[in-house]
Protein backbone atom coordinates (compact mmCIF):
# COMPACT_ATOMS: atom_id res chain seq x y z
CA UNK A 1 0.00 0.00 0.00
CA UNK A 2 0.97 3.35 -1.04
CA UNK A 3 0.81 6.36 1.27
CA UNK A 4 -0.30 9.49 -0.42
CA UNK A 5 2.12 12.37 -0.71
CA UNK A 6 1.59 16.05 -0.40
CA UNK A 7 -1.72 17.48 1.23
CA UNK A 8 -4.04 15.16 -0.71
CA UNK A 9 -6.76 12.27 1.37
CA UNK A 10 -6.29 9.01 -0.35
CA UNK A 11 -10.26 9.47 -1.01
CA UNK A 12 -8.66 12.19 -3.99
CA UNK A 13 -8.40 9.47 -6.21
CA UNK A 14 -11.46 8.88 -6.89
CA UNK A 15 -13.32 11.92 -6.94
CA UNK A 16 -13.64 13.96 -10.77
CA UNK A 17 -12.03 16.66 -11.14
CA UNK A 18 -13.70 20.26 -10.19
CA UNK A 19 -14.58 22.36 -13.42
CA UNK A 20 -12.77 25.33 -12.37
CA UNK A 21 -15.10 27.45 -11.33
CA UNK A 22 -15.35 26.35 -7.73
CA UNK A 23 -12.17 24.59 -8.11
CA UNK A 24 -10.52 24.11 -4.43
CA UNK A 25 -7.35 24.89 -3.47
CA UNK A 26 -4.76 22.35 -3.26
CA UNK A 27 -6.05 20.15 -5.55
CA UNK A 28 -5.16 19.84 -9.20
CA UNK A 29 -6.41 21.76 -12.23
CA UNK A 30 -9.28 19.97 -14.42
CA UNK A 31 -8.06 18.44 -18.10
CA UNK A 32 -9.19 20.13 -20.93
CA UNK A 33 -13.30 19.86 -21.67
CA UNK A 34 -14.42 18.49 -25.03
CA UNK A 35 -17.03 18.11 -26.73
CA UNK A 36 -18.09 14.33 -27.96
CA UNK A 37 -16.88 12.57 -31.06
CA UNK A 38 -19.14 13.62 -34.06
CA UNK A 39 -22.11 11.56 -34.72
CA UNK A 40 -22.84 11.45 -30.76
CA UNK A 41 -25.19 12.99 -29.17
CA UNK A 42 -24.51 12.28 -25.46
CA UNK A 43 -24.51 14.77 -23.13
CA UNK A 44 -21.85 16.18 -21.32
CA UNK A 45 -20.81 14.15 -17.96
CA UNK A 46 -21.75 15.72 -14.84
CA UNK A 47 -18.93 18.58 -13.96
CA UNK A 48 -18.24 19.54 -17.67
CA UNK A 49 -19.81 22.77 -19.01
CA UNK A 50 -19.38 24.65 -22.03
CA UNK A 51 -18.26 24.05 -25.54
CA UNK A 52 -14.90 22.13 -25.92
CA UNK A 53 -11.71 24.38 -26.97
CA UNK A 54 -10.79 24.48 -30.53
CA UNK A 55 -8.37 21.72 -31.26
CA UNK A 56 -8.22 20.22 -28.29
CA UNK A 57 -8.15 15.85 -28.61
CA UNK A 58 -11.44 14.75 -28.09
CA UNK A 59 -11.62 12.52 -24.20
CA UNK A 60 -13.73 10.38 -22.97
CA UNK A 61 -14.89 6.89 -23.30
CA UNK A 62 -16.63 6.58 -26.47
CA UNK A 63 -17.76 2.87 -26.48
CA UNK A 64 -16.55 -0.68 -26.95
CA UNK A 65 -15.08 -1.19 -30.90
CA UNK A 66 -17.27 -2.06 -33.42
CA UNK A 67 -17.93 -6.46 -34.28
CA UNK A 68 -17.79 -7.92 -36.96
CA UNK A 69 -20.19 -11.30 -36.84
CA UNK A 70 -19.20 -14.09 -38.72
CA UNK A 71 -20.42 -14.92 -41.80
CA UNK A 72 -23.75 -17.51 -41.54
CA UNK A 73 -23.60 -20.83 -41.56
CA UNK A 74 -19.66 -20.92 -40.14
CA UNK A 75 -18.84 -23.64 -37.84
CA UNK A 76 -15.29 -24.64 -36.17
CA UNK A 77 -13.96 -27.86 -38.51
CA UNK A 78 -14.45 -31.46 -37.21
CA UNK A 79 -12.29 -33.92 -37.61
CA UNK A 80 -12.76 -36.64 -35.03
CA UNK A 81 -16.53 -37.94 -34.00
CA UNK A 82 -16.08 -39.58 -31.05
CA UNK A 83 -17.71 -43.02 -30.55
CA UNK A 84 -21.25 -43.46 -29.31
CA UNK A 85 -21.26 -44.23 -25.58
CA UNK A 86 -21.82 -48.11 -24.51
CA UNK A 87 -24.48 -49.58 -22.47
CA UNK A 88 -23.72 -50.13 -18.80
CA UNK A 89 -23.84 -53.93 -17.85
CA UNK A 90 -27.71 -54.70 -15.89
CA UNK A 91 -27.28 -54.05 -12.53
CA UNK A 92 -28.06 -57.43 -9.79
CA UNK A 93 -30.23 -55.24 -7.40
CA UNK A 94 -30.87 -58.33 -5.10
CA UNK A 95 -26.75 -59.33 -4.99
CA UNK A 96 -26.20 -55.47 -4.00
CA UNK A 97 -28.88 -55.08 -1.16
CA UNK A 98 -27.36 -58.37 0.11
CA UNK A 99 -23.32 -56.98 0.08
CA UNK A 100 -24.79 -53.50 1.65
CA UNK A 101 -26.24 -55.84 4.49
CA UNK A 102 -23.07 -57.81 4.96
CA UNK A 103 -21.18 -54.21 5.10
CA UNK A 104 -23.30 -52.71 7.41
CA UNK A 105 -23.27 -55.74 9.94
CA UNK A 106 -19.06 -55.26 9.62
CA UNK A 107 -19.98 -51.28 10.34
CA UNK A 108 -21.72 -52.27 13.72
CA UNK A 109 -19.72 -55.38 14.62
CA UNK A 110 -16.87 -52.61 14.85
CA UNK A 111 -18.56 -50.03 16.38
CA UNK A 112 -19.86 -52.69 18.79
CA UNK A 113 -16.30 -54.10 19.52
CA UNK A 114 -14.95 -49.88 19.76
CA UNK A 115 -17.67 -49.73 22.62
CA UNK A 116 -16.82 -52.14 25.02
CA UNK A 117 -13.04 -51.40 24.69
CA UNK A 118 -14.24 -47.60 25.56
CA UNK A 119 -16.72 -48.91 28.26
CA UNK A 120 -13.99 -51.39 29.64
CA UNK A 121 -11.39 -48.07 29.93
CA UNK A 122 -13.46 -46.08 31.53
CA UNK A 123 -14.80 -48.58 33.83
CA UNK A 124 -10.87 -49.08 35.01
CA UNK A 125 -10.14 -45.36 34.91
CA UNK A 126 -13.16 -44.69 37.07
CA UNK A 127 -12.02 -48.00 39.84
CA UNK A 128 -8.66 -46.32 39.42
CA UNK A 129 -10.16 -42.47 40.54
CA UNK A 130 -12.54 -44.38 43.26
CA UNK A 131 -10.34 -46.62 45.19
Amino acid sequence: MTTPSGGSTPDDYWRRPDSGDDAVAGQPPAGPVSAPPAGQSDPAPAGQTGPAPAGSPPSGYSGPPQTVPPPAGWRPPVHLRPAPPRQLPPQDMADLDAAEQRSQRVTYGFGAAAGVVLLVLFCLLCSRVIF
